[in-house]
């Protein structure tokens, strides 16, 4: 590997999984999650799509979570999976760029519509009456692509940046994708001053988006403590519920990431929870969304007795 380094400009990944039977029972588990997130997410898009009743704000910005989780992971997977195949762990120069990009992005996008989401339920449930003016589609369509716009303008920063470094003849990144932080301990150069723009980045797309989730929901809670239907109570406790799950499971392993500094930083630590924000919430937004949610399910039941009469 070292003989390798000096001459290619290439860099490795050394991976996830060990060379050995545990590795391989890794890369089926990983494989076998990769494809029900694939399905999850793709089933969530077409159902928002077929189903009129779920034509509401809400649900479209959970279609734009899903098509989120569904690059999300296809940026990550396929390649460590061909990795394991062909024992081929090199990845070039412009592809870990591009690989970066995408994880980033669509990083931030997602932190950004986590919060528009949060910002949704806070309108239907403290303002009921001015939800179809304050959620109007135009307002929809604001917030998704202003959540993809800004993602993609600080991936391109950090991305620029990591490629303009020099780095030194060790080209082998400790991880299974080109992570940022990975990447910057190879430089060869003082990153001291990248390292705080990470800091920046982190508190602007994950701190401050997660404070404005909490207050939201507080507010949220609040309201429906205050309401005197029973039933109207039950729903909105349990879309409250699934939205905090899903928030929790995403900004909690980003948060214990990139907010500690490279001193406490673990490469170990750093691969399980970059399993579980990368792979692993891909997977469990999906269920999460369709198994607690009554509209949902019944949206699935509507669109499945539509294609059995069709069939028919």
């Amino acid at each position: 590997m070292e003989n390798y380094n000096q001459t290619s400009t290439d860099f490795i990944l050394l991976g996830l999984f060990p060379p050995s039977r545990i590795g391989l029972l890794l890369f089926i588990l990983i494989v076998l999650i990769f494809l029900m997130a694939l399905f999850g997410n793709l089933s969530v898009i077409l159902l928002i799509f077929l189903d009129t009743h779920l034509h509401t704000p809400m649900y479209f910005l959970l279609s734009q979570l899903s098509l989120i989780d569904l690059s999300y992971i296809s940026t990550i997977v396929p390649k460590m999976a061909s990795d394991f195949l062909h024992g081929n762990k090199s990845i070039s120069f412009t592809g870990c760029g591009i690989q970066s990009f995408f994880f980033l992005a669509l990083g931030g996008a997602e932190a950004l519509l986590l919060a528009s989401m949060a910002y949704d339920r806070h309108i239907a449930v403290c303002f009921p009456l001015h939800y179809l003016i304050r959620m109007s589609k135009g307002v929809c369509v604001l917030m998704i692509t202003g959540s993809w716009i800004i993602g993609s303008i600080n991936a391109c920063a950090h991305t620029v940046y990591i490629l303009h470094i020099p780095y030194c003849r060790s080209r082998a990144i400790n991880h299974f994708f080109c992570d940022v932080p990975a990447m910057v301990t190879l430089a060869c150069t003082d990153t001291w001053v990248y390292e705080g723009t990470v800091f920046l980045s982190t508190t602007i797309f994950l701190v401050f988006p997660f404070i404005g989730i909490s207050c939201s929901y507080g507010r949220v809670l609040l309201a429906v403590y205050r309401m005197k239907s029973a039933e109207g109570r039950k729903k909105a406790y349990l879309t409250c519920s699934t939205h905090l799950t899903v928030v929790t499971f995403y900004y909690a392993p980003f948060l214990y990431t990139y907010l500690r500094p490279r001193s406490l930083r673990s490469p170990i630590e750093d691969k399980v929870l970059a399993v579980f924000h990368t792979i692993l919430t891909p997977m469990l937004n999906p269920i999460i969304y369709s198994l607690r949610n009554k509209e949902v399910m019944g949206a699935l039941t509507r669109v499945s007795q539509r294609l059995c009469s069709v069939k028919m």
